[in-house]
């Protein structure tokens, strides 16, 4: 088969994978190689939906021996099938990178014949890429569960990322969905790269060059709506995620429907709304020191469409609103909806030699048009609705939001000239010759 054929499916094979992102990898360009993650990891570019364009998104293969019901590479899926060398992964992630269409790499694979076969392969185009090639730039690697321990290590010492998918967020959809994997073996991997990234920064101290594991630390991504777990479940379990496994990043996919079956829901486009709320959820949890429990429960365990997850917080809680913008301390201030953290230490810096009022705040960044019904300036309340939740939420539900938006991931080569294509065609072609 032609390299640009085998790229054609594995690139679009790969599309579905959502956990590709700037790590902040310190990696350096060492040996006089090429590339450098160091400064500010990848360049991006987004589609309209959040995911990245700016690596080379590819799978090893889409040849899997299991037949998971979401997954369009099941086994049982009559779709073309691929599968690079790891030499060929080489050639394409150099020749891309030196014509600047890529700042990186995102390497994934389904599962052939074996995990530890897999895996093995994976590793084998890091060390190429790493040693031959002396390629210095981004490279983030999927491990896969079930692998041997010594390649999951082996792979953190070469890659920036690793990840681990998890996929399902609970062990019941885990059986149903996806029965041929299991549980500990996604989650051992995940403790095995934890481990080495705790024991990568214990040396950094005591040694002056200490080997780097996986030093943009580790993601996983979780599947939105191909099961019926809810909002507060799958926030649950990514707040635990990051405590257990000190994750970087937990991604969230909403559930694109590419197979029928009885045991997945009947829908049509994926859930992008809620994917969304999720991430803004998960946002609250990483950086404004919100629980999960605090954002949902059981009586209301799903995020309002509506309204993002900080508004509906602060409605929820209005017995400890409004809040004097002149005596809240930081804390108090970033939990303020349409207050982030530029303009909340904007306003503890000003007010230190200024009393603020409605106009100054205007000016200092905040979003006035959410954080007035949760605010006094001087004693005073600006809001201009009732101080009751249902009067604020009418108001701030004001502007419609639409569920269904009909967004896809752009090709990796849709906006690229046709004349370098034709060209990098010729090139691979003629220096892979014999190893196709």
């Amino acid at each position: 088969m032609d390299i640009m054929e085998k790229l054609a499916i594995l690139s679009s094979a790969a599309k579905y994978d959502a956990s590709c992102s700037s790590s902040g990898s310190k990696r350096k360009n060492l040996n006089s190689g090429i590339g450098n993650a160091s400064t500010c990891g990848v360049c991006h570019s987004f589609t309209p939906d959040g995911r990245c364009i700016s690596l080379l998104k590819i799978l090893l293969t889409n040849y899997c021996i299991y037949d998971c019901s979401y997954c369009i590479n099941r086994s049982s899926n009559d779709v073309s099938r691929a599968a690079f060398t790891p030499y060929e992964i080489a050639e394409l992630t150099i020749n891309f990178y030196k014509r600047n269409y890529i700042e990186g790499l995102f390497l994934s694979s389904a599962i052939f014949k074996s995990p530890s076969y897999t895996m093995e392969l994976l590793v084998k185009t890091l060390k190429l890429l790493r040693i031959e090639y002396k390629f210095n730039g981004y490279i983030h690697v999927k491990a896969i569960p079930g692998a041997e321990e010594s390649l999951i290590k082996e792979a953190g010492a070469y890659a920036d990322r690793i990840s681990v998918n998890i996929e399902l967020p609970s062990s019941s959809s885990l059986k149903l969905l996806a029965p041929q994997k299991k549980k500990d073996n996604i989650l051992k991997p995940m403790k095995l790269i934890k481990n080495g990234i705790l024991e990568h920064d214990e040396n950094k101290f005591k040694f002056k060059s200490a080997p780097l594991f996986a030093p943009g630390g580790q993601s996983t991504q979780l599947i939105v709506g191909a099961s019926p777990e809810s909002d507060f479940n799958i926030l649950s379990l990514t707040e635990n995620l990051y405590k257990t496994f000190k994750l970087r990043r937990v991604y969230y996919s909403g559930y694109v429907p590419v197979n029928t079956s009885n045991v997945l829901p009947n829908v049509f486009s994926p859930p992008l709304l809620r994917e969304h709320r999720l991430y803004q959820g998960d946002w609250l949890i990483r950086l404004y020191g919100f629980k999960a429990k605090e954002l949902l429960n059981e009586d209301n365990p799903n995020f309002d469409i509506k309204l993002d997850p900080k508004t509906n917080w602060a409605l929820n809680n209005l017995d400890s609103f409004p809040i004097e913008i002149n005596k809240a301390s930081y804390e108090t201030l970033i939990r303020i909806p349409g207050i982030g953290f530029t303009s909340a230490r904007r306003i503890i810096l000003t007010r230190k030699v200024h009393y603020l009022s409605f106009e100054d705040i205007k000016k200092l960044g905040v979003v006035i048009k959410r954080a007035k019904y949760f605010i006094t300036c001087k004693g005073k309340y600006f809001g201009d609705s009732v101080f009751e939740p249902l009067y604020i939420r009418n108001k701030l539900e004001n502007k419609k939001l639409v569920e269904n938006v009909n967004i896809q991931q752009l090709s990796f080569f849709s906006n690229l000239p046709s004349s370098p294509m034709n060209f990098i065609k010729t090139d691979l072609n003629s220096r892979l010759h014999g190893d196709l």
